[in-house]
């Protein structure tokens, strides 16, 4: 079939690649990012995403939040069954759609270009400030091996940042190799305080111990608040399914990465959880800004809490590369689809990577590493993402009545129970979030807004975009 090159809000040709008919018998672009991602790579890349620095800094806040060892529990289940369901949703429609752009492709094929753009509005500044904030948790913790200075810390960040997106520029398998090999590190430092909390720990002074809550100050919305500050920990399903694209044989190994990635990280986290709640007494897991390193103390001294710091450094790098690799797909997506600047959209002719998109994105996660702090980061990702994370899941659903002939290699188990509860999670999230953080819930809500106009503005200039079920 022919080929054709949309036309961004400048009027520039932004390249894509020509169409081809896939299986049903439609028209669908070939992506020109090569397909080199297998089944293991792709797995450690959803448990390197997911993997980060949620585990070893957010455990304190969800005890206080949930008031009782049962709330911190609940917390932690629930965020995994949250993040399973989303997973489960999100895998009928990378196979349906295995294109780079994860939840960009998923929402203009759903909703049409406008919702699509919002997402891509909205992911244009959020996605950076999740990237900064992992750079910042990295950076905190080798200044407490190096003694850094604030500014050091956020010097280091940088430099970190920069790193990243020079391994991401370069090549593919360089981030994929990177990533495994943090994410080896990282779950075998994860396993080891785990075996070292249940195996030399004083469990009688720990919360199931001595050390238990007196009474309880449990409620639902301290759970609900404790979902945000999990969800962080839990994040990164998007970012995965941006890489569609580049999977071998997305249809049978995308869903089974995402399955089997959410699942190793579901048991390592309620693992961990464990181990700080056997060893630390509630009280003082509720004011832990480190709960690792205070675990790690308790059972091993202080070289413990230095080897705490070399795991956060080797997670939270490892996340780190995930990011910068997967984020840019979402850009180069919207730039092919005449949303945003055409040279987004284009494709290294040596490296055969997105590099003006990497570029793009390491610039104004920059800008978020010396503007805002980690808390102010992680609470607008959450708050600002996730509300489109499901209304992609709602798209199964409304894929399933609007295109029924859509070939679907993998459908969602519990249809349609298992998108509905993955929405009405994140909806309770979001209302628990906006009740005890107005404000950073309304700038959210405040900047996808400022996207209408911006979208009206250049459909009015003459851009011209694929709409849901169109092809170029």
């Amino acid at each position: 079939m022919a080929s054709s090159t949309p036309t961004n809000q400048l009027g520039v040709d932004a390249p894509v690649p020509p169409a081809r008919d896939d299986a049903a018998g439609t028209s669908a672009p070939v992506d020109a990012l090569p397909r080199r991602l297998g089944f293991w790579s792709t797995t450690a890349l959803v448990a390197g995403v997911i993997i980060g620095s949620g585990i070893f800094r957010v455990s304190g806040g969800v005890a206080n939040d949930a008031g009782s060892v049962g709330g911190v529990v609940m917390v932690w289940v629930l965020g995994g069954i949250i993040t399973l369901c989303g997973v489960l949703s999100l895998a009928e429609l990378a196979a349906a759609f295995p294109a780079s752009g994860g939840l960009f492709v998923y929402l203009r094929e759903a909703y049409g270009p406008a919702i699509a753009f919002l997402f891509g509005w909205t992911a244009l500044f959020l996605y950076p400030a999740g990237t900064a904030g992992v750079s910042l948790v990295f950076a905190e913790y080798l200044g407490t091996l190096l003694h850094l200075s604030p500014g050091g810390v956020r010097a280091a960040a940088a430099v970190a940042i920069l790193f990243a997106a020079v391994v991401s520029y370069r090549s593919v398998r360089g981030p994929g190799a990177l990533v495994s090999a943090a994410t080896v590190g990282k779950l075998g430092a994860l396993v080891l305080l785990v075996v070292a909390a249940f195996a030399l720990g004083d469990g009688s002074a720990g919360s199931f111990g001595r050390g238990a809550p007196v009474g309880s100050d449990a409620h639902v919305a301290g759970v609900g608040l404790g979902l945000v500050a999990a969800l962080w920990a839990y994040n990164g399903i998007q970012d995965m399914v941006s890489v569609a694209g580049e999977v071998r044989d997305p249809q049978r190994v995308l869903p089974r990465a995402l399955l089997a990635g959410i699942a190793v990280v579901i048991a390592v986290y309620l693992l961990v959880n464990g181990a700080y709640l056997y060893v630390v007494p509630f009280d003082a897991l509720r004011a832990a800004p480190l709960p690792a390193a205070d675990t790690a103390q308790r059972v091993i001294g202080p070289v413990g809490v230095r080897l705490v710091a070399a795991s956060v450094m080797i997670s939270t790098f490892g996340t780190l590369n995930a990011l910068v690799f997967a984020s840019p797909r979402v850009f180069y997506a919207m730039a092919a689809d005449g949303l945003l600047f055409a040279p987004l959209a284009r494709v290294h002719p040596r490296f055969a990577t997105p590099h003006i998109a990497v570029v793009a994105l390491a610039l104004v996660s920059l800008v978020c590493v010396w503007s805002r702090s980690f808390e102010q980061l992680a609470e607008a990702f959450i708050l600002g993402v996730w509300p489109f994370i499901a209304l992609a899941a709602l798209g199964v659903l409304v894929l399933r009545r609007t295109r029924p002939e859509l070939e679907r290699p993998y459908r969602v188990p519990g249809y349609p129970v298992v998108p509905l509860l993955f929405v009405l999670g994140t909806v309770a999230v979001v209302v628990a979030g906006l009740a005890a953080h107005p404000s950073t819930t309304l700038a959210g809500m405040g900047l996808t807004l400022v996207g209408v106009p911006v979208y009206w503005l250049q459909r009015r200039s003459g851009g011209r975009v694929r709409g849901a079920g169109q092809r170029t």
